[in-house]
């Protein structure tokens, strides 16, 4: 996904965070309102940077600004209903192709916790959207250094007072521009 990174806000009282790297586009912005032209794939995300860059280029969308992201989720979402981790797949819906090409260069910047209360496309990142970081320890981008940080979190009921799940952790990786 290409980004449009904010710098934190100012309602966001961490000292820690510097910008905010989270998956939902409620503070750092998508590069578009791209679920509208159907590229998408299975997991409301993109199957790599040329069908962002082709779809820009075909819409006349600005990509100056943006950064780069690479997502891995974790196979399993929390449902905070039932307090348990259950698997869950790619959405199936017919015109969906998922075939994700993973990038050779990708720089680990940490992990998200995102809500699909819909269970379509990312919804939120309860550390940014409902300012849990300045409660839960994170790194300057808004995001937990370790996979296991952000399960505990969850498990521990940090985020039951935030958005509805499920949950799901995401790696969040940063590439080399374009």
């Amino acid at each position: 996904m290409l980004k449009k990174v904010a710098v934190k806000p100012a309602w966001l009282e961490s000292d820690a965070v510097v910008d905010v790297y989270s998956l939902s586009n409620c503070v750092s912005g998508d590069f578009a309102d791209y679920i509208r032209y159907w590229e998408h794939n299975g997991y409301w995300l993109f199957d790599s940077p040329k069908i962002m860059t082709s779809l820009a280029e075909k819409e006349g969308i600005d990509l100056s600004g943006t950064t780069l992201f690479y997502y891995e989720v974790y196979e399993y979402e929390f449902d905070d209903r039932t307090i348990e981790w259950l698997g869950f797949t790619p959405d199936k819906f017919e015109s969906f192709e998922t075939d994700v090409q993973v990038p050779i260069k990708k720089y680990l910047q940490g992990f998200d916790v995102v809500t699909f209360y819909a269970n379509t496309s990312p919804e939120h990142s309860p550390l940014s959207c409902n300012s849990l970081a300045t409660e839960i320890s994170v790194n300057q981008h808004c995001l937990f250094n370790a996979f296991e940080e952000a399960k505990d979190a969850i498990e521990q009921g940090l985020f039951k007072n935030s958005e509805h799940g499920p949950y799901r952790i995401f790696a969040v990786y940063t590439l080399d521009d374009l």
